[in-house]
């Protein structure tokens, strides 16, 4: 009975603030209009108008969650992949971390130490990368441990007050351990995937597994094209409704054209890839001296490294293309626009591809795009702007006389135009942002409810998956005996000046200052 008369107590007293701030707002009126019969004998109820307001002011800049705040999320991004390596993954995670900061989310990106860089490192618009004590073993993938990682993970997801983890591409061992983790934990995860893998050979029937396992108990997914979003669902076997498609971007303001169009004299064909079989080296090796061979003013440019660059080498030796193939080796990041600009055609030969930013830079940049039909590209540009064949040396040969036949229809300054209103960052994080709320809105399951998910992923396999949760919980459980949560000290969020915050244009693209 005290509970609920105190309650109606309170009740009426916000009501009569509420009349009070009604009666002062009022004589202030009143007051500037020179009504001063209105004022009489009622100064107190302007005081207790104005104290009314002044605590309200007070109590929603003090209450958190409120408004703005709301909303806000704080995220981990996780991948083996990240700067200061290069590639599409390691992009994909800077740029959207960038564009998820200038909409007022907190972002911290967990990597493996690159060399060197190891500890705690800031990048631009305040970005803070994690690179833990973790060295690559195999293709920039760190050692698969499972429970190697709980106590630092654990620690940073603490420290940071964490709501979300993000982890990036099925390769990255350090992204489904972090994942497994999370979901221990009780948080909310979603995973991106980046490329496209088979179902028939040995390497694809373990990872295969391994993202089953991982993505059981995903709260969402995001794929990069629908044909991504199949590939995944079929592999991983997670219902359609929880794999949302947002595909990359490109930085539009990075990659421009040249200011003058370039003659068509002499047309110059750019090739920027690593020199790896899933990227279509062979089918180089062979198309290369073709188109040699039928146009005498055509040129290669061959941008990247990697084990197929022998024979690519060997291929220029013997068909006596000193002068007519320029082998570049690595290009660093900053100089593709740079080595995009000097050529008409952008020749892309990839066997596999879920989207290939490559294709991105190369039509901001202004150049007609020739490219394999495989995977997710043909969903990345419209048909007048890339000329598509199939994987078969004969009809890349066919593609690529097509292109050069086109080639003077081509405006480069519109192709940027179109590409600025296609494709942008912002818009990315925008959809990103609505993937996070869906998850956040996933109910919590304790262990048992858990595990149920993980026992139809295959008669051993589901059980041994079991296995490995119920060890990690138990670990998780003797940290939080060992080392009690509020022994952790939290880190002070803080946020950068607008002034020295990135900037979103007019067109979407990204102003890193």
């Amino acid at each position: 009975m005290e509970k609920v008369n105190h309650g109606k107590q309170e009740k009426r007293q916000k009501i009569k603030d509420k009349d009070d701030l009604g009666s002062g707002l009022l004589q202030l009126v009143a007051e500037k209009q020179g009504d001063n019969s209105t004022l009489n004998g009622n100064k107190k109820n302007v005081g207790n108008g104005i104290m009314f307001l002044i605590n309200g002011i007070i109590s929603f800049v003090e209450t958190p969650g409120v408004m703005g705040d709301q909303k806000r999320h704080k995220i981990l991004m996780v991948s083996d992949f990240f700067y200061p390596n290069f590639g599409g993954v390691e992009n994909h995670i800077y740029y959207l971390s960038q564009c998820l900061l200038k909409l007022g989310h907190k972002v911290v990106v967990l990597t493996h130490a690159y060399g060197n860089r190891s500890g705690v490192r800031y990048m631009t618009g305040g970005l803070k990368v994690y690179y833990i004590p973790w060295k690559p073993f195999l293709m920039q993938n760190t050692l698969p441990t499972f429970y190697g990682t709980l106590p630092i993970m654990r620690t940073i997801l603490i420290r940071e007050k964490i709501s979300l983890v993000h982890g990036h591409q099925a390769f990255s061992t350090l992204c489904h351990e972090a994942l497994m983790h999370a979901r221990t934990m009780g948080y909310k995860v979603v995973f991106t995937d980046h490329s496209l893998y088979g179902f028939a050979d040995v390497g694809s029937i373990h990872m295969n597994k391994v993202l089953q396992f991982t993505l059981a108990d995903v709260s969402q997914a995001i794929c990069v094209s629908h044909t991504s979003k199949e590939n995944t669902v079929l592999r991983s076997g997670l219902p359609p409704e929880k794999v949302f498609v947002i595909p990359n971007a490109v930085d539009t303001a990075m990659f421009t054209p040249a200011p003058e169009k370039l003659s068509h004299n002499e047309i110059v064909i750019i090739v920027i890839s690593r020199l790896v079989y899933r990227k279509g080296a062979d089918l180089l090796v062979e198309v290369i001296p073709e188109i040699c061979r039928l146009f005498s003013n055509v040129r290669f440019i061959v941008g990247g490294d990697g084990p197929k660059r022998v024979r690519l080498e060997e291929m220029r030796e013997k068909n006596s293309l000193q002068d007519r193939v320029e082998m570049l080796g690595a290009v660093p990041h900053a100089r593709v626009r740079s080595v995009l600009i000097s050529g008409h055609i952008f020749l892309n030969s990839s066997l596999t591809e879920a989207f290939c930013i490559a294709i991105l830079e190369a039509a901001s940049c202004g150049l007609l795009t020739v490219s394999t039909r495989v995977g997710g590209v043909p969903e990345v540009l419209p048909d007048d702007m890339i000329v598509l064949a199939e994987p078969d040396p004969s009809d890349m040969v066919r593609a690529i006389t097509k292109a050069i036949s086109i080639l003077p229809k081509i405006d480069p300054q519109v192709m940027h135009l179109r590409m600025k209103k296609l494709y942008n960052w912002h818009d990315v994080a925008k959809r990103t942002e609505i993937v996070y709320d869906r998850a956040l809105g996933c109910s919590n399951q304790n262990l048992v409810d858990r595990l149920s998910r993980y026992l139809p992923c295959g008669g051993w396999a589901g059980k041994l998956f079991c296995l490995v949760m119920i060890i990690d919980f138990l670990l998780w459980r003797l940290l939080q005996l060992w080392q009690p949560p509020e022994e952790i000290e939290e880190v002070p969020d803080f946020s950068l000046p607008n002034s020295e915050c990135p900037e979103f244009k007019e067109d979407g693209s990204l102003s890193l200052r």
